[in-house]
Protein backbone atom coordinates (compact mmCIF):
# COMPACT_ATOMS: atom_id res chain seq x y z
CA UNK A 1 0.00 0.00 0.00
CA UNK A 2 1.37 3.52 -0.48
CA UNK A 3 0.52 7.05 1.43
CA UNK A 4 -0.06 9.70 -1.27
CA UNK A 5 0.25 13.32 0.11
CA UNK A 6 -0.58 16.51 -2.13
CA UNK A 7 -0.17 19.57 -1.19
CA UNK A 8 -2.47 21.60 -3.68
CA UNK A 9 -3.84 24.91 -4.34
CA UNK A 10 -7.35 25.54 -2.12
CA UNK A 11 -9.03 26.96 -5.55
CA UNK A 12 -8.08 23.46 -7.50
CA UNK A 13 -9.84 21.02 -4.34
CA UNK A 14 -13.08 20.68 -5.71
CA UNK A 15 -11.46 19.86 -9.16
CA UNK A 16 -9.38 17.69 -7.64
CA UNK A 17 -11.96 15.70 -5.62
CA UNK A 18 -13.97 15.09 -8.46
CA UNK A 19 -11.10 13.36 -10.59
CA UNK A 20 -10.28 11.75 -7.79
CA UNK A 21 -14.00 9.83 -7.34
CA UNK A 22 -13.96 9.65 -11.02
CA UNK A 23 -11.13 7.41 -10.75
CA UNK A 24 -12.62 5.33 -7.78
CA UNK A 25 -10.50 6.88 -5.00
CA UNK A 26 -13.46 7.45 -2.82
CA UNK A 27 -11.73 8.33 0.17
CA UNK A 28 -9.33 10.58 1.73
CA UNK A 29 -8.62 12.93 4.27
CA UNK A 30 -7.67 16.59 4.09
CA UNK A 31 -6.40 19.47 5.82
CA UNK A 32 -6.58 23.47 5.21
CA UNK A 33 -3.01 24.35 5.54
CA UNK A 34 -0.85 27.76 5.39
CA UNK A 35 2.78 27.48 3.49
CA UNK A 36 5.69 29.33 2.12
CA UNK A 37 6.81 28.54 -0.97
CA UNK A 38 9.38 29.62 -3.93
CA UNK A 39 7.32 32.08 -5.52
CA UNK A 40 8.44 35.52 -4.31
CA UNK A 41 6.89 38.35 -6.19
CA UNK A 42 3.65 39.40 -5.15
CA UNK A 43 0.22 39.78 -6.95
CA UNK A 44 -1.89 42.98 -7.05
CA UNK A 45 -5.75 42.02 -7.10
CA UNK A 46 -7.77 44.90 -6.99
CA UNK A 47 -5.61 47.67 -6.43
CA UNK A 48 -4.60 45.52 -3.56
CA UNK A 49 -1.04 43.91 -3.17
CA UNK A 50 -0.41 40.44 -1.51
CA UNK A 51 2.22 38.14 -0.98
CA UNK A 52 1.85 34.72 -3.02
CA UNK A 53 4.40 33.03 -0.70
CA UNK A 54 2.41 32.71 1.95
CA UNK A 55 -0.91 31.60 0.77
CA UNK A 56 -3.42 28.83 1.67
CA UNK A 57 -3.63 25.34 0.37
CA UNK A 58 -5.09 21.92 0.44
CA UNK A 59 -3.31 18.92 2.43
CA UNK A 60 -4.85 15.50 0.68
CA UNK A 61 -4.24 12.47 2.53
CA UNK A 62 -5.16 9.01 0.11
CA UNK A 63 -3.93 5.53 1.00
CA UNK A 64 -4.50 3.16 -2.14
CA UNK A 65 -3.12 -0.36 -3.04
CA UNK A 66 0.32 0.06 -4.78
CA UNK A 67 -0.84 -1.01 -8.06
CA UNK A 68 -3.65 1.94 -7.79
CA UNK A 69 -0.84 4.60 -6.76
CA UNK A 70 0.40 5.86 -10.05
CA UNK A 71 -3.69 6.40 -11.41
CA UNK A 72 -3.92 8.54 -8.47
CA UNK A 73 -0.49 10.41 -8.68
CA UNK A 74 -1.03 11.12 -12.66
CA UNK A 75 -5.04 11.85 -11.42
CA UNK A 76 -3.69 14.69 -9.07
CA UNK A 77 -1.07 16.12 -11.61
CA UNK A 78 -3.77 16.61 -14.14
CA UNK A 79 -6.06 18.13 -12.01
CA UNK A 80 -4.72 20.44 -9.67
CA UNK A 81 -1.70 21.84 -12.11
CA UNK A 82 -1.72 25.13 -13.47
CA UNK A 83 1.21 25.47 -14.97
CA UNK A 84 2.05 28.24 -12.64
CA UNK A 85 4.75 27.87 -9.57
CA UNK A 86 2.90 27.05 -6.55
CA UNK A 87 0.81 24.46 -8.22
CA UNK A 88 2.28 21.80 -4.59
CA UNK A 89 3.71 19.06 -4.16
CA UNK A 90 2.78 14.99 -3.79
CA UNK A 91 4.91 12.82 -1.29
CA UNK A 92 4.63 9.13 -1.83
CA UNK A 93 5.72 6.21 1.22
CA UNK A 94 5.14 2.86 2.00
CA UNK A 95 2.43 1.68 4.17
CA UNK A 96 3.46 -1.49 6.06
CA UNK A 97 -0.63 -1.95 7.41
CA UNK A 98 -4.27 -1.58 7.07
CA UNK A 99 -6.99 -2.54 9.90
CA UNK A 100 -11.09 -1.82 9.42
CA UNK A 101 -11.89 -0.74 13.20
CA UNK A 102 -15.26 -2.02 12.76
CA UNK A 103 -14.49 -5.92 11.58
CA UNK A 104 -10.84 -6.12 12.46
CA UNK A 105 -9.56 -7.62 9.13
CA UNK A 106 -5.94 -6.36 7.50
CA UNK A 107 -4.76 -5.26 5.04
CA UNK A 108 -5.47 -4.23 1.19
CA UNK A 109 -8.85 -4.97 1.32
CA UNK A 110 -9.57 -3.29 3.90
CA UNK A 111 -9.38 -0.13 1.37
CA UNK A 112 -12.25 -0.51 -0.53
Amino acid sequence: MKKIEAIIRKSKYSVVKEALHEVGVNFFSYWDVTGLGNEKEGHVYRGVSYSTSDIQRRYLSIVVNDDFAEKTIQTIISSAGTGEVGDGKIFVSDVDECYRIRTGEKGGETLK
